[in-house]
């Protein structure tokens, strides 16, 4: 069984930015040491295969990390974070933020409001420094700053698809309100936008599928069906 376009569109955003890409048995692992994103740090499942999910906890233990999985299939273990992934469309906006695209130069005060947003400030000095290393010579990342009142409140990394279009993956906003004009502003830098939502967000998106994250134990075994 293949990957689906949603977890295929995750891999594909996010692969560049991660240290190293594993392919096994149908599944993609991304790992990234010392950079606290999920997305970065996860082995991609295309189904709760019983037979490759102990091999991919051992893989994941060798490296010292989580046996951290995302999957669009119900899977064992602890959820940890979900997304929903589709196509967006420009949404309405108060139209009190503003949002400008900044220099790889603003990065530090990007990842300040990124990890801000997060409820993660400490990693901000770790996720700077791969970003820029990552980011360096590479056009097809684009970062945006959301603003209110001369404040920062939003930050999102665009990033250019093969093929035309654009996806926003990695983004966060401090202020609710921030959201629709961020990826509005996303959207026009290429006509049309896939993207992720956290699964609390009020805004929504085409065709939008459920991407759940896992952590699984030495054990993991699927899930019953019914």
């Amino acid at each position: 069984m293949s990957l689906s376009p949603a977890l295929t569109e995750l891999i594909t955003y996010f692969e560049p930015l991660s240290t190293v890409r594993r392919d096994f048995r149908g599944a993609v692992t991304l790992y990234t040491p010392g950079v606290n994103v999920l997305a970065l740090n996860a082995t991609y499942l295309p189904d709760a295969d019983p037979d490759r999910l102990p091999l991919v906890v051992a893989w994941h233990q060798a490296q010292e990390m989580p046996a951290l999985v995302a999957a669009i299939v119900p899977l064992p273990g602890a959820e940890v974070g979900a997304v929903r992934v589709g196509t967006y469309h420009p949404q309405a906006e108060p139209g009190l933020i503003t949002v400008e695209q900044v220099s790889r130069l603003s990065l530090p005060a990007w990842v300040a409001v990124l990890t801000e947003a997060h409820e993660t400030p400490e990693w901000a000095g770790a996720l700077a420094r791969h970003l820029a290393a990552r980011l360096e010579g590479d056009p097809a990342f684009t970062l945006l700053l959301a603003y209110a009142g001369g404040e920062a409140v939003g930050a999102l990394l665009w990033r250019a698809t093969p093929g035309g279009g654009g996806a926003a993956h990695l983004w966060g906003t401090l202020d609710p309100a921030a959201d629709a004009p961020l990826l509005n502003a996303a959207h026009a830098l290429s006509g049309s936008l896939g993207a992720s939502l956290p699964d609390t967000s009020p805004l929504s998106l085409a065709d939008e599928v459920a991407v759940t994250f896992h952590l699984l134990e030495p054990s993991a075994e699927v899930l019953p069906e019914g």
